[in-house]
C-alpha cells in the first residue's frame, strides 16, 4: 500500500527540528502522528503539540525545563505517558532542539533494551 506524503505543516516542521537525529519518519496514529528515527519512536504529535520521548531517568530534566507530559483519559482516569513538551524556544530551530532531541533518542534507545529477567526463587535451602 502506498503511503501519502505528509503535508501537515507542524509535522514537517517537527521532522526538520529532529533532523539532527537522522532521517525522521512520520506516521499517522491515534489521530496524531508518531515520529521515529531508525525504527525507534522519539516523538508524537497530538492535539497540535509536539511531545518528545522521556523516561524515568530523563524526566527530571524535562520537568526542570517546564515541560508538561502528554496525558490522555482512559476509563475515566487521566494517565501520563513518557512523552513531554520541549521548551518553547526549542521549537524555533533544529540547533535549539538538538539537546532535547538527543534526550528523546536516549530514552528511545533505553526503551529498546531488554528488561532484566527476574530470577525465580529456588526451592527450600
Amino acid at each position: 500500500m502506498a503511503t501519502r506524503p505528509i503535508s501537515d505543516p507542524l509535522v514537517l516542521h517537527a521532522c526538520e527540528l529532529l533532523s539532527c537525529l537522522g532521517p525522521v519518519q512520520a506516521r499517522r496514529m491515534f489521530g496524531g502522528y508518531g515520529l521515529s528515527v531508525d525504527g525507534m519512536n522519539v516523538a508524537i504529535i497530538a492535539y497540535d503539540t509536539l511531545f518528545l520521548k522521556s523516561n524515568e531517568q530523563t524526566k527530571p530534566q524535562w520537568l526542570a525545563a517546564g515541560a508538561r507530559a502528554f496525558e490522555y483519559e482512559a476509563r475515566g482516569e487521566m494517565r501520563q505517558t513518557h512523552y513531554h513538551t520541549p521548551p518553547d524556544e526549542a521549537l524555533e530551530s533544529p540547533a535549539l532542539m538538538a539537546p532535547w532531541a538527543r534526550l528523546a533518542l536516549e530514552a528511545a534507545v533505553a526503551a529498546r533494551q531488554p528488561k532484566p529477567r527476574r530470577r525465580k526463587p529456588s526451592g527450600p535451602q
